[in-house]
């Protein structure tokens, strides 16, 4: 039986290079292709016939639009709906992948740091260059809390800006480390049964105790999936306000 660490092995399915770079198609990328196809299918068929009396596809997405928009309205404020495609898209984008990386026999590309990296440097550098372009270099002052006395902002200054280059890093971390950890516990106790019914008749009565387990740290795995969605979006909304409200 793999272990609980093949299922995060990266599989080529089309090998390609291009100039001395591997560019292959793997598996991966494959499930984020799935991902962003089953959301242009989700909302296409839910907006296809729009009526003032919505069916459920179109209350279902819905829900969501508004779900989103109230959350970058709350967070970043009415001026920070600019920001509402992005928040929407990078929401939609990493619940599927959570929720798509939990059928059996899937790819969960958020379990690898590489790619919730990628995602969490580009709200840095969306939260970076849309500070800059909206406050020019007084952006910068968000280093420098107002009130603080002389002598201490040279311990303040250098802390914030620890904790603004950080911010990628954290949002890369808690979202890959959350994923990984549930999908290797589904792994170490979905192996207990199989490894209990070689045992004979009391490994057979022994083994219902790790499926129910399995059931309950499944059910556990689909709310993190969508939590950790939520937080990402939520965390990216908190990051961007500074872009368009200085906190002076």
């Amino acid at each position: 039986m793999a272990g609980p660490l093949h299922q995060f092995q990266i599989q080529k399915i089309v090998p390609l290079e291009i100039a001395g770079a591997d560019v292959s198609f793997t598996n991966s990328a494959l499930w984020m292709v799935l991902g962003l196809a089953t959301a242009f299918i989700f909302f296409g068929l839910s907006t296809r016939k729009a009526g003032v009396v919505p069916g459920r596809l179109q209350m279902a997405s819905e829900v969501l639009y508004e779900f989103i928009g109230n959350m970058v309205r709350d967070n970043i404020g009415k001026k920070g709906y600019v920001y509402f495609p992005f928040i929407f898209s990078v929401f939609i984008f990493i619940l599927l992948a959570n929720l798509l990386g939990l059928i059996p026999g899937s790819f969960t590309p958020t379990s690898h740091i590489i790619v919730t990296a990628a995602l969490g440097l580009t709200v840095f550098a969306g939260v970076t260059v849309f500070g800059l372009w909206n406050h020019g270099l007084h952006f910068f002052s968000i280093f420098c809390p107002p009130g603080v006395p002389l002598p201490l902002k040279f311990l303040i200054i250098p802390i914030e800006i620890f904790t603004f280059l950080f911010k990628p890093l954290t949002l890369a971390i808690r979202l890959f480390a959350n994923m990984m950890a549930g999908h290797v516990m589904l792994k170490i106790f979905a192996s207990f049964g199989p490894m209990l019914i070689t045992l004979g008749f009391l490994g057979y009565a022994m083994s219902i105790l790790p499926v129910v387990t399995n059931v309950a740290v499944y059910a556990l795995e689909l709310l993190v999936a969508i939590l950790q969605a939520y937080i990402f979006a939520i965390l990216s909304c908190i990051y961007l306000k500074d872009t368009v409200e200085l906190h002076h």
